[in-house]
């Protein structure tokens, strides 16, 4: 499992974790696409907000390995703001390759891309 270095672990201040210490001894939680309701609390707004910070000022527009990103986080965004950059898609592997969907980011979170 590659370990992002210098990527945040979590939202500061809070206890919403961004990354993973170790990998799971039964394999990667898979991704899956997690519906987002307009009615969420603003706490987990924006913790979906800064992570989406988190992963375009870590990588950018460029395809990114899963590592040690965590699962609940990261399929809060799956399938909209971040997608699959593999065909076909290994949704339990830790080495699954994804890409951040700049033009729906920039849609969901504008403030993070109008810096």
């Amino acid at each position: 499992m590659t370990k992002h270095k210098g990527f945040p672990g979590r939202l500061p201040s809070t206890d919403y974790q961004f990354t993973i210490r170790r990998p799971s001894k039964i394999g990667a939680t898979p991704l899956v696409a997690r519906e987002r309701y307009a009615d969420r609390r603003p706490a987990d707004r924006r913790a979906d907000a800064g992570f989406m910070e988190a992963l375009w000022d870590y990588f950018g527009d460029q395809p990114f390995e899963r590592g040690n990103l965590d699962a609940g986080r990261l399929s809060w965004l799956f399938g909209r703001e971040v997608i699959a950059a593999e065909d076909p898609f290994d949704p339990e592997s830790y080495e699954a390759m994804l890409v951040i969907d700049v033009t729906r980011a920039s849609v969901s979170f504008p403030d993070v891309f109008e810096r």
